[in-house]
């Protein structure tokens, strides 16, 4: 059953129903255009986590969307086959008789045609993480480990076995960092295999450590490629791999210095591969993305996008069906937004929307219809069907779940000029009621990143249950926001505390200015960069009344030795060692005397991308000093509150603390606390 928000007569209940609301992830289209399967994702009965469920939605938009039948909860990441069977991820049990009992556990790869029963067809110890599929062929590339030494799948089960029957879980590392993306590494190393329908499965080489599953096949299933993760030694350099899918055998390497290549796909002759090259921030260099392809005949690598001063980030470019188009389609952030952008032959670059973030591209068979998902800051993620070619158009939307009810306010933008006379803006959501005579007390929210916008809607930090108990939210995009072009990111360059932080100031008081809003009650929310932010604004000023950090950055010197990107901080802020100048002039930990504004702190224990470390010293400091603080500790969350009954917890918790200290209403302890 899916559980929709419905209105409630309590609005600071919000924040429950908020959490759980179904969320749509994916969407996929099958090659003959007749069927849109989306992923959904809904809490499980016990409300302590979310479980996927695939729908099917009608592109036409004339019927409701449904169940895909036969599928069960927890079937993942959809795909199809080149003959429309339905490909999906799924840790249910295998239903074949001469399956080994270790074949039946764990996520494996699984086929269910439109008409018949859903069968495994790939299994792996271990789990399958991600998978591809070829375009015209039967043929299937996925993502699963291996142990050091081991070369086929019996043999990592019989490593795997060793080491769980002599209890070791310990790891040698030699080559690459220990955890990456916020989980630990190793000792299992992702592979990628490719498996034909007449044989076993092919192992066509290591992904690294940190290998993320970024695979992709050639149209006739031949060749498979692949991302070989950045390792210590070359930690701002990874490896595009392209293998012969029958054999394993490496056909060709590509590689640049100081850049990395994400999102593979091929083209639809498969004489090219299409990618996202990124070169990540340095202490001289700002962060550049674009797209590229390579000619797999002469090797060379054309830079797509070569004038386009915005970014094809963060989403996979979706490149024409039809053989000899050299179409492609793909999504970038701008001033708010993050829309579809048609990129034709000739190098012509067209907006095709005009409003809303959109993700998860699909394109029909004849390459004249996209499907995506649609979001806003006022509106989760919803299906949406659009035209190819027309510019700045509004979607058709399509029926399927993730709707919300109205939201307990409206959304407004502010606009100001930084102190470099740079245009800046944000987006500012009310609560009903707010005006000159009611005006609403305010929370400012930077984001995370820092390379990120405020263009879409968020599971993480929304701003809707502070909007439901009454506070106005101001999402401001500072200095090394995505989304305002290149010189958006020089103007922050190597200065996480400086020009961003004058941004976010500068943007506060603008949205101060209006009469619908109470100067005199506010206060500063943010998570990750944002968290920092927020602990750099506690040593700066004590205009804000109060203020919360999840997961921010404290003590630069010590975060850069401990994070799981340590080697990409240490790029742009330098050896401390050596090069002490950005550590000084940007690390809040300096100016702990400064604090008075009472913090709550919220931080998971298993937090690689920052250490706990860095709210334990925070909150010893303010101890210290005696400033009014609290520490909300998740030991079993990471860097983000991903666990629905934990995201409830998190927002009763910091919406009690902000009604203590900004409107001055008494101290209510959660009761789960």
């Amino acid at each position: 059953m899916i559980v929709m928000i419905r209105a409630s007569d309590d609005p600071t209940s919000f924040h429950d129903l908020f959490a759980t609301h179904p969320r749509l992830t994916d969407l996929v289209l099958a090659p003959d255009g007749t069927r849109l399967i989306a992923s959904v994702q809904i809490i499980n009965n016990l409300g302590t986590r979310y479980v996927s469920r695939l729908c099917e939605v009608d592109p036409s938009g004339e019927h409701e969307s449904r169940p895909v039948a036969r599928s069960v909860q927890g079937d993942f990441a959809p795909a199809f086959a080149a003959d429309g069977t339905l490909l999906f991820l799924s840790g249910r049990e295998s239903t074949d008789p001469a399956a080994k009992k270790s074949e039946s556990q764990g996520v494996g790869l699984w086929a269910l045609p439109e008409d018949g029963e859903a069968t495994q067809i790939a299994h792996h110890p271990g789990d399958i993480s991600a998978f591809a599929v070829a375009k015209d062929a039967r043929t299937v590339a996925y993502t699963a480990d291996l142990l050091p030494g081991a070369v086929t799948a019996e043999a990592y089960a019989d490593r795997r076995r060793e080491r769980e029957s002599a209890m070791v879980n310990a790891v040698l590392y030699e080559a690459t960092t220990t955890p990456a993306l916020g989980i630990g590494l190793g000792p299992d190393e992702p592979h990628t295999f490719v498996q034909h329908t007449d044989g076993a499965p092919v192992n066509a080489g290591s992904q690294g450590l940190a290998g993320t599953g970024d695979m992709a096949l050639s149209p006739n299933g031949s060749l498979v490629a692949y991302t070989r993760a950045a390792t210590g030694r070359a930690p701002d350099t990874n490896v595009v791999v392209i293998a012969d899918a029958a054999t394993g055998v490496e056909r060709h390497t590509f590689s640049r210095p100081g850049q990395q290549y994400y999102r593979l796909a091929f083209t639809a002759d498969g004489s090219a591969l299409v990618c996202q090259r990124q070169r990540e921030e340095t202490y001289t260099t700002a962060w550049r993305v674009t797209l590229v392809a390579f000619d797999l005949a002469s090797g060379e690598e054309t830079d797509l996008l070569p004038e386009f001063d915005n970014w094809p980030w963060p989403g996979r470019a979706v490149l024409s069906p039809i053989r000899g188009d050299a179409t492609l389609w793909f999504t970038g952030d701008e001033r708010g937004h993050c829309p579809i952008f048609r990129r034709d032959a000739d190098g012509t670059i067209t907006r095709l929307t005009a409003s809303g973030a959109y993700a998860s591209l699909c394109v029909s068979p004849d390459g004249t219809t996209l499907y995506a998902l649609r979001s806003t800051i006022d509106s989760p993620p919803r299906v949406v069907r659009l035209d190819a070619v027309t510019a700045d158009q509004q979607p058709a939307f399509l029926r399927a779940p993730g709707d919300l009810d109205p939201l307990p306010g409206t959304l407004a933008e502010v606009h100001v000029e930084a102190d470099d006379s740079f245009p800046l803006r944000a987006w500012l959501a009310l609560p009903d009621g707010a005006s000159a005579e009611r005006p609403a007390p305010l929370i400012v929210a930077p984001h995370g990143g820092p390379q990120m916008s405020w263009s879409a809607w968020t599971w993480l930090w929304n701003p809707w249950p502070f909007v439901a108990r009454g506070y106005a939210v101001l999402l401001p995009d500072p200095a090394l926001s995505t989304g305002y072009g290149q010189r958006m990111q020089e103007r922050g360059r190597g200065q996480y505390g400086g020009q961003p932080y004058r941004d976010l100031i500068a943007l506060t008081d603008a949205a101060l200015a209006r009469d619908d809003l109470d100067a005199t009650r506010t206060g500063l929310a943010g998570w990750s960069y944002g968290g920092y932010l927020a602990n750099r604004a506690a040593t700066l000023t004590d205009h804000f009344k109060a203020i919360i950090t999840h997961a921010g950055m404290w003590n630069l010197e010590a975060f850069q030795i401990d994070t799981d990107m340590h080697a990409y901080f240490r790029e742009i802020f330098g050896d401390p060692r050596t090069q002490r100048e950005r550590y000084e002039a940007n690390s809040p930990h300096f100016h702990a005397a400064k604090m008075t504004t009472p913090m709550l702190l919220v931080h998971g224990g298993k937090d690689h991308r920052v250490p706990m470390g860095q709210a334990l010293s925070l909150y010893s400091d303010l101890q210290r000093l005696g400033v009014p603080v609290g520490f909300l500790h998740f030991p079993d969350e990471g860097h983000a509150i991903g666990a629905p009954n934990h995201i409830r917890l998190m927002y009763e918790t910091v919406l009690n603390f902000l009604d203590h200290h900004v409107l001055g209403q008494e101290w209510r302890r959660p009761a789960m606390l």
